[in-house]
């Protein structure tokens, strides 16, 4: 990462709520193809969760602790604040001094833009305020949230023109929070009703959505330079699972998450 920071523009696209289970099925089933193309070997990494709820976990991920590999350790981070005796930072960690990565890329000169997706990003009071504070440039409109059936493509065109607007030699971080995935979901899936709510069914179906749009946002962050991608989710859900609905609870479905990381080639 030392390499990769101040060289290429970054992606870190939360998929919030995605459950590890449901996209495994689906990228095996040939059902996200242009995600699948991009993942390593073409599958997900198996990992945990860095918290089981949205507020938690991106506090833990803009600190630099992203979701870690669901095998004993340690494991060298790609990012981490210097502090003393930390066991996961290695030569080839991107190490920054402020108290967040947030903070950390804009002083090695990035544009750092926040497109958030669920509550916690929306800016509607205190709370609201935090995580989307830490950045630049922040954006959320009612269209990127839980309730729009077209959130992911609106938050993509507020990408798309961002970059368009964004001097070709700034080099850029985004982070965008997709909300598609989080209850509800329901409107997501052909015949589903919001009397039958949402299932785990939906909840692919939602992943579907998000796959047949997540192009426009693949070939926005390689069209001025290569850009190095993380594609993660922040925690799970449950829909039923031994009696648990919901996530911020210490179930499987919840701390077992999908992630991957890989490089975007410049556009022809």
């Amino acid at each position: 990462m030392n390499e990769v920071v101040g060289r290429d523009d970054l992606l870190l696209l939360t998929l919030d709520t995605l459950r590890y289970d449901v996209a495994v099925e689906l990228a095996a089933a040939g059902r996200i193809p242009n995600l699948a193309r991009h993942l390593p070997g073409g599958v997900w990494e198996r990992r945990h969760a860095p918290g089981s709820f949205t507020y938690a976990s991106h506090q833990a991920m803009f600190a630099g602790f992203l979701p870690t590999p669901a095998a004993p350790g340690p494991h060298p981070r790609l990012f981490a604040a210097r502090f003393a005796g930390s066991e996961s930072t290695a030569g080839r960690t991107f190490v920054f001094d402020t108290p967040d990565l947030v903070s950390g890329l804009a002083a090695a000169g990035y544009r750092t833009v926040c497109i958030g997706g669920v509550g916690f990003f929306n800016k509607q009071g205190a709370l609201g305020d935090v995580l989307p504070g830490m950045f630049q440039d922040s954006h959320w409109e009612p269209e990127f949230g839980v309730a729009s059936p077209t959130s992911f493509e609106a938050q993509v065109e507020r990408a798309e023109q961002i970059l368009a607007d964004l001097p070709a030699d700034r080099r850029l971080f985004l982070f965008l929070n997709a909300s598609a995935l989080h209850q509800p979901n329901w409107f997501h899936a052909p015949g589903a009703t919001r009397e039958a709510g949402d299932t785990r069914a939906t909840h692919a179906a939602a992943l579907e959505y998000i796959d047949r749009h997540i192009g426009r946002l693949f070939r926005a962050m390689s069209s001025r330079r290569r850009c190095f991608a993380i594609v993660c989710s922040d925690h799970g859900t449950t829909y039923g699972d031994d009696g648990y609905t919901g996530h911020r609870l210490a179930h499987e479905a919840v701390w077992t998450v999908p992630y991957a990381h890989f490089f975007l080639e410049p556009s022809a």
